[in-house]
């Protein structure tokens, strides 16, 4: 998995020259005025509207209102090929061109009698008599029963055929777009439940999906009759979507790039996207843009903190979030804001193949540590000296007391069978374990003469542990201690549990030799040990090991 710069490249080229080649406008929108009331002469193309207001009105709920807007037509339509209106206009509204009456949307000034009828987008053809070249007149006559507060108005002129296809073709082309971002959300979301540390991988996954659904909600008009009445619950979702995708994209850099004093510089981030949010709540246009102008500076700062740490992959999503810039700049907003999420998803998504890329490489690095470990494992307890020297005291017992040559030789294979069961495994069951520290014991015993005892004190037979690690300790606890007085040197394994950490305690009761207790290096037995705890647990343990007035103390901290 790996994003190469040449897709960027091409992603936004291709962008581009969809929107180079898009046709050339063949209209011209001057200023719309509109006046409270309601005259059929309002619809006439020379009506005298100079005392009608610039400004949106402030409709009462209900009250039938008009809008006059004067248009020029720059190119004549082609034979058969009409041209058609379609009014972005918040309400339910009839269609005027030139004084005539050219569409019905809904029933404007009774919706309180027949209900919400309609719907936001609506496309009426102008007949071809009235759309010669130069000027002519729109008027829109409408209500808004609900939400009065709306009002506003902007008109779409193209031939008729281009006006019905060409948003099919662009939601087409959205929502294949946003299917693959689908296909992520859920892909990464089942990595993330292989491994729920990959916190990361799950935000990832949730902005792709919050970004499919983005998608929907914004082009779900050109295929869906949604009544005006209902267009606040879509455009709400949008707003939500929006701030729920703008946190989540500066948490996650924050979380590849991680900085000093993170939280404060998140909670802060919050703040200012609430309020934005509620400033100006029922300005959606307000709420998006700003939302998406905020994140963008948030991410571009954490990126270029990620670039100046030299971290790898910055510099790439850098530049990515200067082409949503510069996009942001040479397109509308509708177009900008898909694109510049897009680019900015991709961004995340290389990181996300680094961090994969890292985690493949150090799984195989793992693989290789693992036979290593293994094999040191063997090697441990096929010394030749280790061979030589328990050999030759089998010998000597043989020959002064056979029966216990033969008790030592059951121990012997006793210990050998243990190690047999346990070299290809990564963790084994603490039974297993301390079953072959004593049956180690019971082999020194023979060989030095020695009184070892073994005690352990609140063990749960359900853990496990790294083979190996408290039979290294005892190892260690045998080779550098000389017996005590009374001839014995007794070993304890401790274990204590909570819901933070697992807590093993190893001690041993002896008289450490001198150069043991100055010994500030690791050995070949603690590095062992180090391998394998982090085989296991990664970097959640620790490990200390320091004399005692009564001999040694090992402890090992495993977290959860």
């Amino acid at each position: 998995m790996n994003v190469r710069p040449y897709t960027y490249f091409l992603f936004v080229s291709t962008l581009l020259l969809m929107t180079a080649c898009s046709e050339s406008p063949v209209f011209k929108e001057y200023n719309t005025v509109a006046k409270i009331g309601d005259q059929e002469e309002w619809a006439v193309k020379d009506w005298n509207d100079e005392d009608w207001s610039q400004r949106k009105p402030i409709v009462e709920s209900g009250r039938v209102y008009w809008s006059r807007t004067p248009i020029d037509i720059l190119k004549a339509p082609e034979p058969l090929h009409p041209y058609a209106i379609r009014p972005y206009v918040y309400g339910e509204y009839e269609v005027f061109w030139d004084g005539v009456l050219i569409g019905k949307n809904g029933n404007p000034g009774q919706e309180a009698m027949f209900g919400p009828e309609g719907k936001m987008l609506a496309t009426f053809i102008i007949p071809s008599h009235l759309t010669e070249e130069g000027e002519h007149l729109l008027a829109i006559r409408s209500s808004l029963y609900y939400f009065p507060d709306h009002s506003g108005m902007r008109v779409d002129i193209a031939n008729y055929d281009d006006l019905l296809t060409n948003r099919l073709i662009e939601t087409s082309y959205m929502h294949i777009f946003a299917g693959a971002f689908l296909i992520a959300s859920i892909y990464f979301l089942f990595l993330f439940l292989g491994n729920k540390k990959e916190y990361p991988m799950l935000i990832f996954s949730i902005s792709c999906f919050l970004f499919f659904i983005l998608n929907l909600a914004e082009f779900i008009t050109t295929y869906a009759s949604i009544h005006y009445a209902y267009h606040h619950i879509r455009l709400e979702t949008i707003g939500v979507l929006m701030f729920g995708i703008s946190f989540l994209i500066p948490l996650y850099f924050s979380m590849q790039f991680p900085f000093p004093k993170r939280k404060i510089f998140l909670l802060i981030y919050a703040g200012v996207q609430l309020f934005i949010f509620f400033i100006k709540h029922n300005f959606i246009d307000f709420t998006t843009r700003n939302m998406a102008l905020s994140m963008w500076v948030f991410s571009f700062g954490i990126v270029v903190f990620g670039a100046y740490k030299k971290i790898k992959g910055a510099n790439l999503v850098l530049m990515t979030l200067l082409l949503s810039l510069l996009i942001n700049f040479v397109t509308p907003f509708n177009i900008s804001l898909f694109v510049g999420f897009s680019l900015i998803l991709l961004g995340m998504f290389y990181l996300l193949s680094l961090r994969i890329k890292e985690q493949r490489l150090a799984y195989e690095t793992s693989l290789v540590q693992s036979t290593r470990l293994r094999l040191a494992l063997l090697k441990k307890n096929i010394q030749p000296h280790f061979l030589m020297n328990t050999l030759t005291s089998l010998i000597d017992w043989i020959e002064e007391s056979p029966k216990k040559g033969v008790l030592f030789i059951e121990a012997l294979a006793k210990e050998f069978d243990l190690f047999n069961q346990i070299e290809n495994k990564t963790l084994i069951p603490i039974s297993q374990e301390i079953a072959l520290c004593r049956s180690h014991l019971k082999i020194m015993e023979y060989r030095k003469e020695i009184n070892y005892s073994w005690q352990d004190e609140g063990i749960n037979l359900k853990e496990k542990v790294p083979p190996g690690i408290l039979h290294t300790l005892l190892e260690n606890g045998i080779t550098h201690s000389l017996p005590q007085e009374d001839n014995s040197i007794k070993f304890k394994l401790i274990f204590e549990s909570n819901t933070d950490y697992k807590y093993y305690t190893f001690l041993t009761f002896a008289n450490v030799l001198t150069e043991t207790k100055n010994d500030k290096d690791d050995g070949t037995g603690f590095k062992y040990i180090k391998a394998r705890l982090t085989e296991s647990y990664q970097k959640q343990w620790d490990f200390t090991s320091e004399p005692t007035s009564h001999g040694w103390k090992n402890t090992i901290k495993i977290y959860s």
